[in-house]
């Protein structure tokens, strides 16, 4: 197989919403792009639209200098290009994986990489497949700036902000990790929210305006208790933890009273009570941060 040099060719293995996304945006930017779906037919619109359907994964990545990949998860990923074929034709050639999972998995990746002459960057997708192509589109991506650097034109053409995180090749997974931390963890209070707001006779669209100003509230308090976090000083001065004991409490007994499940709070409202019991009750409620990083 000849190795391809032409720059305006790349290759997108995986063929689900985010990934036809992807090759969508490639295809819009007027790049010559070859794809590759393990289930066939996922490729038929795309095709249409201009897109090479290579028979096999090796065809497919040996067609384009960048490949980039986007399954469901690196048990997924590492099937396709840890297979004799792919691996072999990747040889020389760079994989800009965008599938989600953990910092351990891409830095195991990389090595796997580093090991078979293939170059390698890893990356995460910070918004739904709605935004890819478009300025709203969010990317991280992390390992040798050098190469996010050669590849940067097309990276671009899947639209957005793309933010290179520094050469350690776990450090897009790691923020991936921490972000959807903060938006699940936030999905959950929403809805357990929704849940008591119910039981109580207010519907969920009476509800959401309000919840909407609580959640303005929210990026300047992450600003505040990032300072706190990075400078140890945990001020509660304005809002003890002692008092968000209290509210914690209150949340845990009106959900209860409904029958409805309070396993969340109640996790919330023991690591408070922890950081109470270990002399810290005039501190802020960050301070969770600290008891949560101890080994």
């Amino acid at each position: 197989m000849s190795k391809s040099t032409d720059q305006s060719a790349v290759t997108v293995l995986g063929l689900g919403p985010m990934g036809r996304a992807l090759a969508g945006a490639l295809l819009d930017a007027g790049l010559r792009v070859t794809v590759w779906n393990r289930t066939p037919g996922k490729e038929r619109e795309l095709v249409d639209r201009g897109a090479v359907s290579a028979r096999s994964a090796a065809e497919a990545v040996a067609a384009s200098a960048l490949t980039v990949v986007c399954v469901v998860n690196y048990d997924a990923a590492d099937a396709v290009l840890r297979g004799e074929a792919v691996t072999d034709a990747l040889k020389g050639r760079t994989v800009v994986n965008l599938t989600a999972d953990t910092p351990d998995r891409a830095r195991d990746t990389a090595g796997w990489a580093a090991d078979h002459g293939i170059r390698y960057l890893d990356g995460a997708i910070m918004t739904p497949t709605t935004t890819i192509g478009t300025p709203e589109a969010v990317f991280l991506h992390s390992g040798p700036e050098e190469l996010y650097q050669e590849h940067r034109a097309v990276l671009d053409a899947l639209g957005g902000t793309h933010t290179h995180l520094g050469e350690e090749i776990g450090r897009a997974a790691s923020y991936d990790i921490a972000l959807l931390d903060v938006f699940w963890t936030a999905m959950s209070g929403y809805a357990h929210a929704l849940a008591v707001a119910r039981a109580e006779g207010i519907t969920a669209r009476e509800f959401a305006p309000f919840a909407q100003g609580i959640a303005a509230i929210l990026p300047a308090l992450f600003e505040e208790f990032a300072r706190d976090v990075d400078s140890g000083s945990f001020s509660g001065e304005l809002n003890p933890i002692t008092s968000a004991v209290s509210t914690m409490a209150h949340i845990v007994h009106a959900s209860e009273s409904h029958g409805i499940d309070a396993s969340v709070m109640r996790a919330t409202e023991g690591l408070a009570r922890r950081v109470v019991g270990l002399g810290h009750g005039t501190d802020g409620f960050i301070r969770v941060t600290e008891l949560l990083g101890r080994r």
